[in-house]
């Protein structure tokens, strides 16, 4: 199962995010959509699982959780939007961690891309796609692609979709 792993978007969705994601099953929303309309066009597009982040309002609280936890290909997937990172998790996660590690951590809120196997949880693979948005104080607006497939998660890829503040080009 190819997915494509995206968050905090505040507002704003790359035409780009399209074409990245072409040849995905899922698109997986680690929080802060920005606006409904944002979730709206991933799930017309692809398949869409996601969390709610901290400035989502109501209407998206109403919609995606703030914890979602399901298996995928064997593996055991957890998504939330603010978890930390390894060695300076939230207190919230580091709880649920200590007691039940997920396979696979995925989070956004930080807007720092960042790829980790923590073996503090049992080889646990911690995923931060970064930021696809313009907000906050990233330089590199980025998305994430892998591969799940019977408990293995590989083919992490790193996508750019340019510096923060610079929309792409369009031709009238």
């Amino acid at each position: 199962m190819e997915i494509g792993l995206i968050s905090d978007t505040h507002g704003f969705l790359d035409p780009r995010v399209f074409r990245c994601f072409e040849n995905v099953d899922e698109i997986w929303h680690a929080g802060d959509f920005g606006t409904l309309e944002i979730a709206e066009q991933l799930a017309e597009f692809k398949p869409l699982k996601g969390v709610y982040g901290n400035i989502d309002d109501v209407t998206i609280r109403e919609i995606y959780p703030e914890d979602l936890r399901f298996q995928c290909e064997n593996l055991d997937v957890w998504i939330t939007h603010i978890a930390g990172r390894p060695g300076r998790y939230d207190p919230r996660v580091r709880k649920i961690l200590k007691s039940d590690p997920p396979d696979v951590l995925i989070c956004g809120h930080s807007h720092i891309l960042h790829v980790e196997t923590d073996s503090h949880f049992g080889e646990m693979q911690y995923l931060n796609p970064g930021a696809a948005g313009h907000q906050g104080f990233h330089q590199m607006r980025t998305l994430l692609k892998f591969r799940l497939d019977n408990g293995t998660l590989d083919k992490i890829r790193v996508i750019e979709l340019g510096v923060r503040g610079r929309s792409p080009k369009t031709k009238n």
